[in-house]
């Protein structure tokens, strides 16, 4: 079903060195089955021909047109300059990444649940990430959630539907209303964002792929994610700081405990594979950042168990032989995290 009276969309696009997929990107946009939108490419100061693609297409549509920052900012940072440039009369927000796509009909339905039910202030979708279907897990035809609620199954882990900005449509005064939509210190702005709008407004969801979310190893999210694990950092600073909010206190405390475990158990994984300082160096300060501090004790004792796992299977015990003298380094980190003072994690022990 179309919708009566279409409303004006602001669909972003913030762009660095983005040329291999752009094409792809804007001719999506193009495609829509739904009209009256605008399209503002925020050009962070690309070096290949991401600004000359840019250009050929204000010259086809005159609703496209162009930031160019006369200085590179951070990623997070040049999100929030394109937030900054939504018209006035923008009533929604439809990010969609340089390497992503939408389907042609992601605004036309996304807008019309919103449209729907005036107290959704986001709107999701499924998204296909490479073979996958992603921001799975609403039973149908669940199209309107309470915010509150959304957040507590995402904290519990029962379901991620905040996957990527590229699957959301977002409410254009709840982007107003913020100084900054994205926490600039913070690599999930977008989730982070998302936990806090949904404290006051309802999430609406389509239950159709209609988002491409393309991720490969020349990707910022990838690069850390897979090198120092920035995920797992991550869900522990939304359970901490929004934990409170969403969950009630058993609920916090289960999960807390849950996800304190894992992260150590994380960490004495790492020391099995000789993760670099740059590796160490992150993490304590991340932790540092969330007001934590990283736990010697408890990367000790889980480091035990892990090497006790290894003495009871003979194939791991080759294995780990045959990594460059593990078991001395094993028990000299253990011997010299005990040393030190015994800083835990909180909330919980």
């Amino acid at each position: 079903m179309d919708v009566p009276i279409q409303p004006l969309v602001s669909v972003i696009t913030p762009v660095y060195n983005g040329e291999k997929y752009f094409v792809e990107c804007i001719e999506s946009v193009l495609a829509q089955t739904y009209e009256n939108w605008e399209y503002i490419i925020v050009n962070n100061c690309s070096t290949d021909s991401s600004l000359e693609i840019a250009e050929s297409y204000t010259k086809k549509d005159p609703r496209i047109w162009i930031q160019n920052n006369p200085e590179f900012v951070g990623v997070i940072q040049n999100h929030n300059l394109a937030f900054r440039q939504l018209s006035p009369e923008s009533k929604y927000c439809k990010v969609v990444h340089a390497d992503d796509w939408l389907f042609p009909d992601c605004i036309m339905q996304m807008v019309q649940v919103a449209e729907t039910h005036p107290s959704i202030g986001i709107v999701g979708s499924y998204g296909l990430s490479g073979a996958w279907v992603k921001c799975d897990g609403l039973p149908y035809p669940s199209t309107m959630v309470p915010g509150r609620e959304i957040c507590r199954l995402t904290l519990l882990g029962q379901l991620y539907p905040f996957f990527s900005p590229s699957s959301l449509l977002i409410r254009s005064d709840l982007i107003r209303n913020r100084q900054a939509f994205y926490n600039e210190a913070h690599i999930y702005a977008d989730v982070e964002a998302c936990y806090e709008v949904l404290q006051q407004v309802d999430f609406g969801f389509v239950h159709q792929v209609l988002t491409y979310i393309r991720r490969h190893e020349e990707s910022m999210t990838s690069l850390f994610a897979h090198r120092f694990n920035t995920i797992i950092l991550a869900e522990l600073y939304f359970l901490t700081n929004y934990g409170p909010i969403y969950l009630n206190n058993e609920e916090y405390r289960q999960v807390s405990k849950k996800a304190i475990k894992s992260y150590y158990n994380f960490l004495a994984e790492s020391i099995l594979h000789f993760r670099e300082k740059q590796f160490w160096d992150t993490h304590r300060s991340e932790l540092h950042n969330m007001g934590f501090q990283l736990s010697h004790l408890k990367i000790a004792k889980s480091l035990i168990v892990k090497l006790l796992e290894i003495l009871l299977d003979p194939k791991r015990v080759i294995e780990a032989i045959s990594r460059r003298r593990m078991f001395q380094r094993c028990w000299s980190a253990i011997l010299s995290g005990c040393m030190r003072r015994r800083a835990t994690l909180k909330p919980t022990e």
